[in-house]
């Protein structure tokens, strides 16, 4: 298939050609400057896809940030648009993992992984001060050179500028992301808001991967997937592999903890854990026991999403759904005045519902 004209840029090769997109390598004409170039396949693209790309150039635009990839332009091609990058040589961390396999295996690639961590901190940090939520952190939106071992991050479609989100119930195959990477908040069904702590669930899926070549948790049924980031707790990576040192297992797994509270609350303080594993490792090569998250404050006032009191009504309902899910019928009412926390008690059903695949279905109704 080949590129129409998009004017002032010339197209030198495809580097990928996916179910959506097809990206292309390029110059730009008036300097020579190296650019990717990506363009939606379908000729006559849906609202989504057009708004998927728009999403990465409107996010994508404003930051100027070290390992973060450049987004330069947005312009007109046929019934749609190109986003035009910057072209920094690299290739996916996903195709690169599948080159090297894994990085847990020996020191010095142990080291060679802390690097790249560690990079991708600093990315996360700057996304942080721009109030960027990622979304969708995962090999393959890691672009690694691997001559000079620099990362960038990549693909802003589905990354959004709000502080916090609450994100809606829907069917497992239609979320939005991977959902081999998804921090538990993100699938709808965890009764809390995702905020910019929800990349460091996806970074740690991440990191699981790299350092043991495998994912934390492994199906080809969605909804069961959901149940593992929301319920199970994934084999720790020394035990997967057990050349990794504990304390870079210990950081992976702070970084998957379900709850955002316990995971990393500065992506500065996921960086100075890193550089201590980094020091030791080159110069003993291995790693003493340290407490992790000493360098870890939070700048911002958050309040944890934690249910306080409700331990009785919570019993409640889920005593009820335990013994429906056994095959008989019941109703339960849900009374008190607005604003006082019934929709939240409610929807502490969302994980035994999981569990059992089950479906949730809510109304609400106005008092009048």
């Amino acid at each position: 298939e080949s590129i129409g004209c998009v004017p002032g840029y010339r197209i030198t090769e495809e580097v990928y050609a996916g179910t959506r997109t097809i990206i292309y390598r390029g110059v730009r004409e008036c300097d020579r400057y190296p650019v990717t170039i990506e363009v939606l396949r379908n000729p006559v693209p849906s609202s989504h896809e057009l708004g998927t790309l728009r999403n990465k150039y409107d996010v994508g635009k404003d930051l100027n940030l070290p390992h973060v990839v450049k987004t330069l332009a947005l312009a007109p091609y046929q019934n749609a648009y190109a986003l035009v990058l910057a072209d920094g040589g690299g290739i996916s961390l996903e195709s690169y993992l599948g080159q090297v396999g894994s990085f847990g295996n020996q020191p010095e690639s142990q080291i060679r992984f802390i690097q790249i961590a560690i990079q991708i901190a600093e990315a996360l940090e700057g996304l942080y001060c721009q109030r960027v939520i990622h979304k969708n952190i995962k090999p393959a939106n890691i672009l690694i050179d691997p001559a000079t071992q620099q990362i960038e991050l990549i693909d802003f479609s589905i990354s959004s500028r709000l502080p916090k989100e609450i994100p809606e119930i829907k069917n497992a195959n239609m979320l939005a992301g991977t959902l081999a990477y998804m921090a538990p908040e993100q699938t709808g069904r965890m009764n809390r808001g995702i905020d910019y702590r929800s990349d460091f669930y996806t970074l740690g899926v991440t990191c699981y991967q790299l350092l043991t070549g495998q994912l934390p948790f492994i199906s080809n049924d969605p909804m069961e997937l959901v149940h593992c980031h929301l319920a199970k707790q994934p084999v720790p990576v020394h035990q997967v592999q057990p050349a990794i040192p504990l304390m870079l297992s210990a950081i992976v797994s702070k970084l998957m903890a379900k709850n955002a509270e316990d995971r990393y609350q500065n992506a500065l303080g996921l960086k100075h854990d890193l550089q201590i594993c980094l020091a030791q490792l080159q110069q003993t090569g291995k790693i003493e026991s340290f407490t992790l998250g000493l360098q870890d404050p939070s700048d911002r006032f958050l309040i944890p999403e934690q249910l306080y009191g409700r331990e009785p009504e919570v019993s409640t309902l889920l005593n009820a759904f335990e013994r429906v899910s056994k095959g008989i019928a019941e109703i339960v009412l849900v009374a008190g005045s607005s604003g006082i926390g019934k929709t939240i008690v409610v929807q502490e059903i969302h994980k035994p519902v999981v569990r059992q695949r089950g479906y949730f279905i809510r109304g609400k109704y106005d008092q009048f």
